[in-house]
């Protein structure tokens, strides 16, 4: 069944189109991951698929009534006297209603004076209030919140007072209230740590409605998503499956479009090559041509023929000429010196810091090592940050000792995005860096996504993710020999994550890191201190096999077969998209066909719910 249809879209704003020419169809069950660089317009597609905004191109077709739709936004409207609670009930409006009629007579009726009709108002109230099934609907999202990690004491807390992840894992208590049949999805998995993001990859997979999401995690995505759809200027790129399978695609698409321009730049060669020797042939059978030699004007006009033949050749070719692919610009990673010898940079002895009575961090003996490249894990609030500003020297110990070597040079994120110099331009604040050439800087901003003309833009100007990309840049050339970043990879997109690991893999120095961005974890880290009710486990390992020693790698979904077939074909048809083209066509025939048995067999699997 259809649920949408967007059939060549487009929004324009201020005279600039924001996108193009989107051609969309989703379908009962699907779950769609909506990919794409910060500022393309995935929150203005989505709130145009929701009817909040028109479109200025194109057609959109619902399936199911807006009714049945499910929003989850990135920034929500609440009054600021709402409870985590109200917020949550509001999803039911005719529920929440009488709930508040509710209690504003209870308060009425705890006064002195009570008259028989407010008792009576009272008595009409409860019964309403049982024929919506309240008690039982209340019940069912009390143990909702404590699944989601809201105990008793968060319920009456103002929704305004929570945190990002607090306020995200609110919404999608709402949302699982009003149980839409279509749920679109704006950046799901900001600020939720691991435990809670297990829970909503679950969530996500069992659900029985159709999901779009915005996402730029991908590990999320290649984790439910049963199609990943790319948002350009000028249209969508989609792929049946996770990121990994459309990225492999895209690959392939590349290289295949590369391939083909290289043949067509050969032909177009040797066709400029023959009707260069064509014309001189000719030129020559025609000087030497006269009545008493008729064969020079056979050779002449047999040659002007030729010619003629290649030039309508060359023109055929450079009408279905393919464009030069875009090559992903790379940075110069060049570190010729500030190294660091030291195999000691940060000792803490016994130390232990609290916020008032609170104790966030206690007894922590830990020493980071040259070479280090440390994710620090554990739950919202349980203190990532707080170890983060004790090892920067932000915070001092309330016991212990925190031992630094006196040569280490800290570069810390939190404080580089807050110090940026916001009236000046990117490339500016760029050469303000030691040993860094306006050459070099430009070739690096550009492996950074600010090619040409932006690195022009004044600073103040910039998004938050474009700010975190300047912060970040700085930073890593900075010559500091320890990085310690806080949430890097907050409000950047996918090709700039991308970007950051390779960068953090290459770094010489040491590198402590709070991220919720596992595929960086992952890539990045190859040690974990994780912190759980105020102490720290220091593993010495990948994060992979830090979540299978912990467990968290042990979990199994409803449908085992199914996960593991979804999974093994998954990698099957990566490793086949990322296979060369071969060069006999029989052999390229056999490849794109075996592609497509693979791809049919997942879209099988897949569907099985």
């Amino acid at each position: 069944m259809l649920v949408l249809r967007a059939e060549r879209i487009g929004r324009e704003i201020q005279g600039r189109w924001i996108f193009s020419h989107v051609s969309l169809e989703i379908h009962v069950g699907d779950r769609v991951a909506l990919i794409g660089r910060n500022g393309v317009g995935k929150t203005t597609l989505l709130n145009c698929l929701m009817g909040r905004s028109t479109v200025d191109e194109g057609l959109i077709h619902r399936g199911i009534p807006l009714s049945d739709y499910g929003f989850m936004e990135q920034q929500v409207e609440v009054a600021d006297s709402a409870s985590l609670l109200d917020f949550v009930l509001s999803a039911d409006p005719d529920l929440y209603a009488v709930k508040r009629q509710l209690t504003r007579l209870e308060n009425e009726l705890s006064g002195p004076a009570t008259s028989e009709r407010s008792l009576r108002a009272y008595a009409d109230l409860q019964d309403q209030y049982l024929a919506h099934d309240g008690y039982s609907k209340e019940a069912d999202i009390g143990n909702l919140l404590r699944r989601l990690q809201f105990s008793e004491s968060f319920w009456e807390q103002p929704y305004q007072s929570l945190s990002g992840g607090e306020k995200t894992r609110a919404q999608l208590a709402r949302l699982m209230v009003a149980q839409p049949q279509f749920l679109l999805l704006d950046e799901p998995t900001n600020h939720l740590d691991a435990e809670t993001l297990d829970w909503l990859e679950d969530f996500i997979r069992q659900y029985r409605g159709t999901i779009l999401f915005v996402s730029h995690d991908r590990r999320f995505i290649d984790a439910v998503a049963t199609s990943t759809c790319e948002l350009r200027h000028e249209g969508l790129q989609c792929a049946r499956g996770g990121y990994s399978v459309y990225r492999a695609q895209q690959d392939l698409l590349r290289r295949s479009q590369q391939a083909l321009y290289d043949k067509q730049e050969r032909e177009r060669r040797e066709l400029l090559a023959a009707i260069q020797q064509y014309r001189e042939w000719f030129q020559k059978a025609h000087d030497a041509a006269s009545e008493r030699d008729p064969f020079a004007k056979k050779r002449a006009a047999k040659n002007s023929k030729r010619f003629q033949a290649k030039e309508r050749a060359l023109q055929h070719l450079e009408e279905r000429r393919v464009a030069k692919p875009m090559q992903e610009a790379h940075a110069r990673l060049d570190f010729q010196d500030g190294q660091f010898d030291a195999r000691n940079l940060v000792t803490f002895d016994d130390v232990s810091f609290s916020f008032g009575p609170r104790a966030v961090l206690t007894h922590l003996n830990l020493t980071l090592e040259r070479g280090d490249r440390i994710a620090v894990v554990g739950r919202n609030g349980a203190g990532k940050s707080t170890l983060l500003k004790l090892l920067v020297g932000d915070l001092a110990p309330n016991s212990g000792r925190s031992t630094r070597h006196p040569e280490l040079r800290v570069g810390y994120f939190a404080q580089e995005v807050d110090a940026l110099p916001r009236d000046q331009s990117i490339l500016s604040s760029m050469l303000e860096l030691p040993g860094i050439t306006q050459a070099l800087a430009r070739t690096i901003l550009a492996g950074f996504l600010f090619p040409g003309e932006d690195v022009y833009k004044t600073i103040g100007d910039l998004s938050m993710g474009e700010q975190c990309r300047v912060a970040f840049v700085r930073l890593y050339f900075s010559k500091a020999n320890l990085l310690v970043l806080d949430e890097p990879a907050n409000y950047l997109d996918i090709d700039t994550r991308e970007r950051m690991e390779e960068a953090l893999m290459a770094y010489p120095g040491s590198v402590v890191m709070v991220s919720h961005d596992r595929c960086l974890v992952s890539k990045a880290a190859n040690r974990i201190w994780a912190i759980d009710d105020g102490a720290v486990t220091d593993f010495r390992g990948a994060y992979e096999e830090y979540r299978e020693k912990a467990g968290g790698g042990s979990r199994r979904h409803a449908d085992p077969e199914r996960d593991n077939e979804i999974r093994r074909l998954q990698l099957e048809l990566t490793q086949h998209l990322s296979l060369e083209e071969p060069t006999e066509e029989r052999n390229r025939l056999q490849l794109w066909e075996d592609i497509r048995e693979l791809k049919r067999r997942l879209d099988e699997w897949m569907a099985r719910a």
